[in-house]
Formats: structure tokens, C-alpha cells, sequence
């Protein structure tokens, strides 16, 4: 019963996602022009952290949020609190498909130390009506990657709605855990859950979270990364 409302709930939030799918692109903040010659120099000790790679889109980039409201910015905080050394780096871009992702993903993955990638994309995908096997072939691609590189993968998952037709629908949401399974990688079964469809928590344009939503996306994924890091 409890993921039938979940379904049903995820119909109204999909449908409001297609009056805005053009409305997650992120615009760069503004440079100081006394730091626009100045070489970036990373303390020894923050090189050296292990990182989490957060790659994904808006729901990641933070879209409409200050960047200590993002969700990857929270998860370093929630990290720190918990004594886990890591360093989170934010690796999404507002409106990125799966094969956005696959194109960034050999930059993203090379840095050094990375030890985790947490996977978040497929949404714009589902709002584009993308070919959910292409969807599939991305994602794995991408998973594949990180794992040739030693590093350990959290997929997290979104559901589609009946309004995309039930064949559609069973493939979309079906994708995610086979991926995992496939895979043999960590999987949330829904990052939106307890966020999606309650106005409170969500932006005006009722598909991006807003800072309380954030937060509990933000433990969300926590609970399933936490078992996979090193104290």
C-alpha cells in the first residue's frame, strides 16, 4: 500500500516536472576579479582526503538553493559531525541526462582518491521520454567506470508515473534495481522519498526540493552511504 501512494503521489510530481523540465540550468556564480589570475592552491591534507563524487543533475547541482543548502554541501557537514574524513565534491549540472553524465564521467572519476560516486540521474531522461534501454546503457557505463577505478557506487533510483504508459512506466522504474542488481552496487530505492508531492518541502515549481526538503534527501542518501564508508 505504502509504495502504491508512493506511485500515485510521484504521478502529480511527474506531471508538474514537464511544465518546468527547461527551468534546471544552472548559470556559474560570479568570480572575483582579484582571484581570476591567482592559481588554485588545495592544502596537502585536502588532496589527500578520500573523496565522494555526488554526479547528477539539478536535484544535486542544488538548483534554486544557496550552496550551503545543496545536498552534497550537507553531506559533508553530516560527515564531518559523524567523524568521517571525507571530502564531497558536487558534480551536478542542472538539466544533465545519463549521457551527459557518461560524457563527464572520465573527468569526474579521475581525480585523486575518489573511493565513492554517488549516482544521481535518469530524471531528465523520464522527462524527455529517452529510450529507458539507452538510459540503462548510460548508467552502466558509468557504474562500470567507477568501478574499473576501485570505486564503490550508490545508484539512486526515481520512479516513473502511469502517464508515460504502463510498458514505459514498468521500465523506467524496473531500470534502477536491475542496475544494481546487475551491478552489485548499493541502490536507494527513491531519493525524493518522504519530499516528492508535499508542497512544504519543494520549490514553487514543485519538482526541486527547497532547503527542508534537501535536508531529508540528504539523509536519504546518508543512510544507505554510511555503512559504505571507512571510519
Amino acid at each position: 500500500m505504502r509504495h502504491f501512494i508512493r506511485i500515485i503521489g510521484f504521478i502529480s510530481f511527474t506531471a508538474a516536472a514537464f511544465l518546468f523540465a527547461g527551468c534546471g540550468t544552472a548559470s556559474p556564480g560570479p568570480v572575483a576579479s582579484s582571484n581570476v589570475n591567482r592559481p588554485l592552491v588545495m592544502p596537502e591534507a585536502a588532496v589527500k582526503r578520500p573523496k565522494i563524487i555526488a554526479l547528477g543533475d539539478s536535484l544535486t547541482a542544488g538548483f534554486g538553493l544557496a550552496e550551503n543548502e545543496s545536498y552534497p554541501y550537507l553531506l559533508q557537514n553530516r560527515l564531518e559531525a559523524d567523524g568521517f574524513n571525507y571530502e564531497v565534491v558536487n558534480a551536478g549540472v542542472s538539466g544533465d541526462t545519463s549521457l551527459g553524465g557518461l560524457e563527464r564521467a572520465d573527468w569526474v572519476l579521475d581525480q585523486e582518491n575518489v573511493e565513492v560516486l554517488v549516482l544521481e540521474l535518469g530524471a531528465n531522461d523520464l522527462l524527455r521520454g529517452m529510450p529507458v534501454d539507452k538510459m540503462k546503457q548510460n548508467l552502466g557505463r558509468i557504474i562500470e567506470k567507477a568501478k574499473a577505478k576501485n570505486v564503490k557506487v550508490l545508484l539512486c533510483g526515481m520512479l516513473a508515473p502511469p502517464t508515460m504508459g504502463a510498458e514505459y512506466q514498468k521500465a523506467y522504474t524496473n531500470a534502477f534495481p536491475d542496475l544494481a542488481s546487475e551491478h552489485k552496487v548499493e541502490y536507494l530505492p527513491f531519493l525524493l522519498e518522504g519530499v516528492a508531492l508535499k508542497r512544504e518541502l519543494n520549490q514553487a515549481d514543485g519538482i526541486h526540493p527547497n532547503a527542508e526538503g534537501t535536508k531529508i534527501m540528504t539523509e536519504n542518501i546518508y543512510a544507505k552511504l554510511r555503512p559504505m564508508l571507512k571510519q
